[in-house]
């Protein structure tokens, strides 16, 4: 009897202490869900309240009537569904070898890769901005998945080298013998298996280059000017307009919550990978 109470007890505690963890992410989000939706008068309101007073859409009628947010947004998801496909083109074979066909210099590409993704954005800025001056890429929605495919390629490399990790030699061995060349092989059995793995690098790559600020600061001025830059213009001289940017950052949100969701049982299968291995 003693040990079941224990139990039940250690199961509220647990269950309070994720509980506190989920609302202690969720309510930054909730708070500017309910900034958004609040009139303008209320939104400067001192003290502030937490709670609308009254529900009002006119902050997202202003967002959305907006041309250049749309275009915006326009710009930001066709960047960053570009960056995803060409990231996972390049890092999901590239990951496979460097990590079935053990090398020193697969050892070395994969520690290159690793280095890469510490060096600071802001210092590959000017550079970067150099070369698409000189490829007159500047302000194009190609250049900036360049930069951002340069960016997320390391990322990308090193998910998936993770997830290939858990993946046995005996499939690949299997298909040889059956007939399947190399890339048969990889093409009809490892990936299949690895699906789940390449939902949650396309998760994290789609999310670095949706939520990327720097390169298209430096890169874009009107022409691909992305959602972030916009969103950030509504804090300007003339004062910060606290329901649009509100606004905007809860439809700017959404994209990210639809793919997460759509995509939620690959990506638990994913994460979950290789953790009965053995």
């Amino acid at each position: 009897m003693r040990r079941a109470r224990r139990f039940n007890i250690n199961g509220i505690l647990v269950n309070a202490a994720a509980l506190a963890l989920v609302l202690s992410y969720a309510l930054p989000y909730v708070y500017l869900l309910m900034t958004s939706i609040k009139p303008a008068a209320d939104v400067q309101q001192i003290p502030p309240s937490f709670l609308p007073a009254v529900v009002s859409l006119e902050n997202f009628r202003e967002v959305l009537q907006s041309s250049a947010l749309p275009k915006a947004f326009a710009s930001s998801l066709a960047v960053a569904v570009l960056t995803t496909v060409f990231s996972l083109a390049a890092a999901v074979p590239a990951a496979y070898v460097a990590t079935q066909y053990r090398r020193r210099i697969t050892t070395l590409f994969l520690l290159f890769a690793l280095v890469t993704r510490m060096v600071p954005s802001v210092s590959l800025g000017v550079p970067l901005f150099q070369l698409l001056k000189s490829l007159g890429l500047l302000d194009t929605i190609p250049g900036l998945v360049l930069a951002h495919t340069s960016a997320a390629v390391p990322l990308a490399l090193l998910l998936m080298s993770a997830f290939f990790e858990g993946v046995p030699k005996e499939l690949e061995e299997a298909a040889r013998i059956d007939g399947c060349t190399r890339f048969q092989a990889f093409r009809k059995i490892i990936l299949p298996v690895m699906i789940g793995g390449i939902a949650v690098t396309a998760l994290f790559t789609f999310i670095t280059s949706w939520n990327e600020f720097l390169y298209a600061l430096l890169l874009t001025s009107e022409a691909t000017k992305t959602a972030p830059i916009v969103i950030a213009e509504y804090n300007s001289v003339y004062g910060l307009a606290w329901g649009a940017m509100t606004a905007a950052a809860v439809l700017y949100s959404l994209p990210v919550i639809v793919v997460t969701l759509a995509l939620q049982k690959q990506i638990v299968g994913g994460l979950t990978f290789g953790a009965v291995k053995g």
